[in-house]
């Protein structure tokens, strides 16, 4: 169940960085819920330790996990790691996605 999810360098590279802090491996958990004001929205959480029912997508090293109901919802899509003038944060590139909300934490497909 891969349905063609990537994880860019940038988003590895920050994975790694996160592992080397806590001195053990860590992966981002990608979650899509019903919620938001476009009607999905996605929670994401660092963790240790995998879910039965999720696979995982790595690259250098990293690894993100999605569950087998996200991952339909997101394939294709690209989790990226971006530093912007308002902060840095984990972006999920979604080709899905027909709409999103003004401040991008919800999107409709």
């Amino acid at each position: 169940m891969s349905h063609n999810i990537s994880l860019t360098a940038s988003a590895a590279k920050h994975l790694n960085a996160l592992s080397q802090e806590a001195g053990h491996p860590v992966m981002l958990r990608v979650l899509v819920e019903g919620g938001g004001c476009s009607g999905f929205q996605y929670v994401l959480d660092l963790t240790d330790t995998a879910n039965p029912d999720e696979s995982a997508i790595s690259y250098d090293g990293a690894t993100a996990l999605v569950d087998e109901i996200s991952a339909p919802l997101m394939a294709g899509s690209i989790i990226d790691y971006v530093e912007e003038l308002v902060g840095s944060q984990f972006k999920i590139l979604n080709p899905l996605a027909v709409a999103s909300c003004g401040c991008g934490t919800s999107f409709a497909l």
